[in-house]
């Protein structure tokens, strides 16, 4: 069992990466005073409100309200649990994870056993296509190095129907295991066997390189299916993933063009002839989720299919995937093969040379979506151009508001005459705006503080405030406490040290009503509202006093103090500079 990660290693590994260059790996920032801003990369917009502050190690964006640390971010834009966010920042900063016993002796869900499993499988089989004359026959018919066979841990799927289950199946833990990663079958009896058996084996790894599935190919075409892939299981969702999309990006620090093509086969092909770039889905058409993947990945995404109707209708399901995902300085093209030709057959005649340039001559998307809406309407005709505008309006919608988006419209209304008449995209505003907080002095409090956890070294005990009865005092104290512990603790660390907390979701949109107030000001309001807090405690006090001398229940230490407290109110109040 993996077990827990410190909060104090959590702490360290934000001190150590920096939000910005966390994130500008992944969306370029543009500098806009002390912070960053961007086009927010979770929802569609046209003007930047997409805000990283360097200095508070947070971001925010004021349109979609989308708002966390650096491991917020690697979670929602790699789309990785919370242990694999911390994982991948910290391979970064050269750090690694620690783990310890479980909270609360309540173990996290971890899957560390199933991904092990899946790479025992994977060098079970590596080392089967050694021992099989007949797949590395085909190994060598097929054209591929020892080099790229390493790289993609290609292996051999053996005959008979247990290999794997005694190989790996050693213990009824990992006989359950086996089940879990499907990598063993029942018939109707209830029977055991290996799923895959006699085929060539392709390791399907995550996103940080693990193997959490498998595809295997037949050595005939007479044989069927050609290809079998892994069932759905709780590390593989064949909707989301891509094979090849980790060697690729270990290929490219910074990648700017990615191609899809159908086949495992296809994809090794490319990158041995020196055109890393190629990823395939796993037995389904494009998804939305493989279509923000790839354009996550890079700016460019290239879709190679084949040029009859079968690899038509896929490349109009990818584009309708694409549609809504179409940002501004993204591009999609669209490359359809020769009959009777795949990247792979393609790639050993013409070389990387010539496949380069079938790549230049792509289609465009734009022009791709108005050839195949065309393909059947005659749009010499007034009634061609108005069947043209019909098909074509709905899904130019779906594009994200911008340039292209204007763009396709006007390529419409000239191709048809016709005026687009698009459905409105939701209006997430062009400027940030504070967030919608109404605020007490208690809630003003906190968000300055969070914002600037210095300002907690500046408040001298004993803390007057904590006498004042409202809701949250004793959550301010904490995080006075947690800041006054911890000089150098920045805005991040303060808010993770509550991300298990009930009151984490209420912080985070403190955090937002101050992200971009400058220093002097969130001080002012700060020191304010503690006097405030304590002025009213004083208030309060008194009245309690009141109330209860004309109950007569006063002891004699009560109304020493309430005599204290009216001489006080009674008192004119200092003039300023005394």
């Amino acid at each position: 069992m993996r077990g827990r990660i410190p909060d104090s290693f959590i702490d360290e590994l934000l001190t150590r990466v920096d939000i910005v260059d966390v994130i500008e790996r992944r969306v370029p920032l543009k500098k806009a005073g002390r912070e960053w801003t961007a086009c927010c990369p979770f929802h569609n917009e046209r003007s930047p409100s997409f805000y990283v502050s360097p200095q508070k190690q947070f971001f925010h964006c004021f349109g979609c309200g989308a708002h966390g640390s650096a491991i917020k971010f690697i979670m929602d834009y790699d789309r990785l649990e919370f242990p694999d966010a911390i994982e991948e920042l910290a391979q970064s900063a050269g750090m690694k994870v620690p783990y310890e016993g479980t909270r609360d002796d309540k173990p996290r869900e971890d899957r560390s056993d199933l991904y092990s499993l899946l790479d025992d499988a994977a060098s079970f089989y590596q080392r089967e296509l050694g021992n099989s004359a007949e797949a590395r026959a085909y190994i060598d018919r097929r054209g591929l190095d020892d080099e790229i066979v390493k790289r993609f841990r290609i292996g051999w799927a053996p005959a008979g129907f247990d290999g794997v289950m005694k190989a790996l199946g050693t213990t009824d833990r990992r006989r359950q295991l086996l089940n879990e990663a499907g990598m063993v079958a029942s018939n109707e009896r209830g029977s055991r066997y290996d799923r895959f058996r006699e085929r060539v084996m392709f390791p399907i790894l995550d996103r940080r390189g693990r193997v959490i599935a498998f595809g295997g190919r037949v050595l005939s075409s007479e044989q069927s299916p050609k290809y079998l892939n892994s069932p759905e299981t709780p590390l593989f969702h064949k909707g989301r993933e891509l094979f090849a999309l980790w060697q690729v990006k270990q290929a490219h620090q910074h990648l700017t063009r990615i191609m899809v093509v159908e086949g495992y086969m296809d994809v090794i092909a490319l990158h041995q002839a020196g055109l890393p770039i190629a990823v395939a889905t796993l037995g389904t058409a494009t998804t939305p989720e493989h279509a923000e993947v790839l354009f996550r990945a890079a700016p460019d995404v290239y879709f190679c299919f084949d040029g009859d109707r079968a690899g038509r209708q896929a490349a109009w399901r990818a584009l309708e995937s694409i549609l809504p995902r179409m940002r501004d300085g993204r591009q999609a093209h669209f490359l359809f093969l020769p009959d009777g030709e795949d990247p792979d057959t393609l790639v050993r005649k013409e070389g990387k040379e010539g496949f380069e340039q079938r790549m230049k001559d792509a289609m465009p998307m734009s022009e791709y979506f108005f050839e195949e809406l065309g393909r059947d309407v005659d749009t010499k005709r007034l009634d061609g151009k108005a069947r043209l505008a019909e098909r074509a309006r709905p899904l130019i919608s779906k594009l994200p508001d911008g340039a292209f988006r204007d763009l396709m419209a006007q390529e419409l209304e000239r191709r048809t005459g016709a005026q687009a008449k698009l459905e409105a995209q939701p209006d997430s505003g062009d400027r940030p705006k504070a967030a919608n907080v109404q605020r007490s002095l208690v809630r003003a409090a906190i968000t300055m503080l969070l914002s600037q956890p210095s300002l907690a070294l500046e408040i001298d005990e004993p803390h007057g405030f904590r006498r004042y009865e409202a809701k949250g005092v004793d959550l301010l104290q904490e995080l006075i406490d947690l800041a006054r512990s911890r000089p150098d603790i920045n805005p991040a660390i303060l808010l993770e040290s509550f991300t298990d907390r009930p009151e984490y979701p209420a912080l985070m949109k403190l955090v937002e009503a101050g992200l971009l107030n400058d220093f002097e000001a969130q001080r002012k309001e700060f020191l304010d509202a503690l006097a405030q807090m304590e002025r009213q405690a004083v208030s309060q006090r008194r009245e309690y006093l009141i109330a209860r001398s004309h109950e007569g229940v006063l002891d004699d230490t009560e109304k020493a103090e309430l005599r204290v407290l009216l001489a006080a109110r009674a008192a004119p109040a200092p003039a300023d500079g005394e």
